[in-house]
């Protein structure tokens, strides 16, 4: 039975464990929605910074850090509907959703070098499927989902499907390697069939003003902020008691511990909640230097991943983390952002690709060991960045082999070592190599041990649901809870396990907003299968 909806919220205090955009919402619709009182809000972070994925730091002088940019676009319902409720970064007038649609009608992604060859363009006018090819994503789209716990896209696909520009396009976009789920890529393939027509130029992809955490991180702090929530930072929750009675599960005692590992046990009254971010993608990274390569972590110093594998002891109904945890070789990649005081490269990019800054998105080096992409965002992509400087983010989908040129893996290389690996695949190290010997270029990598976690085969009951059966006081939230039908690695799943587990335990005048259904659309479906048979 579902639990009893508080239709008295008042007296009410709400936990939220994790400080990502699944408990920003969540205490968002906690106050808007539900009636909740902001400062019977507290949200429990564990690190110093809020945000999640969603991150942004660093100064011109000691360099910018991205970890990684979530793409959004147009259908993200939950996301936008969240972001109209909230003032943007520069301007309390106008709400994030609007800035972001605005700034979007400027600069529109059609990307003209989305792949490169040996520094040179590819023609991406055809996907290069064969029949067998096309038969074989069409069925993956009709089949049911339930017979495909645990399998991989590799187990799905004949060989040559990994070697056309449909896979380079797909993998490098969404961050899939050849054997993450293939319940999981056709979770994108039905969720995102209206933008595989214009996969070749990221056409529909959408991005915010700024970084991800200054366009709506800050903004939503602020806005809770001024609502009276706590945010108790540096606050790691490390076991939950439950009493389980009956057919009911009710969550009794948060044990926590501060950044001094002193020890506080929060008793949940009757009227109480928590909501748990069970698991993360971005814990335990590493940030490296110009001169020194990341450190690769473990799950020792992931306290979502710990504290998910301790609740998963008491209740089946609670997931089954290691599935998502334990192959750290399979789900890592690495990303770096440079740092430029000099025009050079940016001017380069734009002059070489056809697409001013913003418009072009991710380039992927496809002949590149280490399968190197770049974005060059809008400048500036920092409130704090002055117009002389210059940043772009890159990742590489595999750190583990060697690199073309630095003929080391792309996990042991310093920030230095990488650009240089990235101007050779560019063919462009002359022109670089004075403003590199300038010190005017800085390069952050960053080891990610968590960050495809998320798409590891799994099977049904391996993320718990949000609300749990017999849940009466608590909720799962972020990528590893199960919201079915939406996309995982996207903030639409985050935002919608808000809406769930808020709606859910309490009575508002709202439902959760339905996902976008676009495969049933036949327009969407008919201009799909024609893309990929050209």
């Amino acid at each position: 039975m579902p639990a009893e909806k508080n239709s008295n919220p008042k007296d009410s205090k709400v936990y939220l464990v994790g400080g990502g955009i699944a408990s920003l919402a969540s205490a968002v619709y906690l106050i808007k929605d539900a009636g909740v009182p902001g400062e019977n809000i507290h949200i429990l972070e564990q690190d110093d910074m809020l945000g999640g994925a969603l991150d942004g730091a660093g100064d011109p002088e000691n360099g910018f850090i991205i970890r990684g940019g979530r793409m959004h676009e147009e259908h993200f319902v939950c996301y936008w509907d969240l972001l109209s409720n909230i003032p943007s970064y520069d301007d309390l007038s106008v709400s994030v959703k609007d800035e972001t649609f605005e700034f979007n009608s400027r600069f529109v992604s059609n990307a003209q070098a989305r792949l490169l060859k040996n520094g040179k363009t590819m023609d991406l006018t055809s996907f290069g499927l064969s029949l067998k090819d096309q038969a074989d994503l069409l069925k993956l789209i009709f089949t049911s989902e339930a017979s495909l716990d645990n399998i991989r896209i590799e187990d799905w696909f004949e060989k040559e499907f990994f070697e056309t520009n449909y896979w380079q396009l797909w993998a490098t976009m969404f961050a899939f390697q050849t054997w993450s789920s293939v319940a999981a890529m056709r979770r994108y393939m039905k969720r995102f069939i209206h933008l595989v027509e214009g996969m070749p130029r990221l056409g529909g992809v959408m991005r915010t003003k700024y970084n991800q955490y200054h366009s709506v991180v800050v903004p939503i702090r602020r806005y809770l902020q001024e609502r009276g929530v706590h945010f108790e930072m540096q606050k790691q929750v490390i076991d939950i008691d439950f009493m389980f009675s009956g057919d009911k599960k009710t969550a009794t005692i948060l044990h926590a511990i501060d950044k001094n590992e002193k020890e506080e046990a929060i008793t949940l009254r009757q009227s109480d909640y928590v909501f748990i971010t069970n698991g993360s993608i971005t814990e335990s990274t590493d940030a490296g230097s110009w001169i020194k390569a990341p450190i690769l972590k473990d799950k020792g110093s992931s306290g979502a991943w710990l504290l998910w594998e301790v609740l998963a002891r008491k209740d089946k109904a609670f997931g089954n983390p290691k599935v998502f945890s334990d192959n750290i070789d399979l789900q890592k990649w690495y990303s770096y952002t440079a740092t430029l005081k000099d025009d050079t490269f940016h001017d380069y990019i734009e002059e070489f690709s056809g697409n001013l800054n913003g418009t072009g998105g991710l380039v992927t080096m496809t002949d590149s060991n280490w399968l190197m992409s770049i974005v060059v965002a809008r400048q500036p992509h920092f409130p704090n960045q002055a117009s002389d400087v210059k940043v772009f983010w890159g990742y590489g989908l595999y750190p583990d082999r060697e690199g073309n040129h630095i003929k080391k893996k792309m996990s042991q290389c310093s920030g230095e070592e990488i650009l240089e690996e990235l101007w050779f695949h560019l063919n462009i190290q002359d022109l670089m190599k004075p403003v590199t010997n300038s010190g005017k270029v800085n390069c952050i990598p960053v080891a990610m041990p968590f960050i495809d976690s998320l798409f590891m085969p799994s099977a049904l009951g391996d993320r718990p649901d949000v609300l749990p059966q017999g849940a009466t006081n608590f909720a799962f939230l972020g990528q590893f809870a199960e919201v079915p039908d939406d996309c995982v690695f996207t903030v639409e799943y985050s935002v919608r396990c808000a809406q769930t587990a808020v709606y859910g335990l309490f009575k508002c005048e709202r439902d959760v907003l339905p996902v976008y259904d676009s495969v049933h659309k036949p327009k969407v479906l008919i201009n799909a299968v024609k893309a990929i048979t050209r």
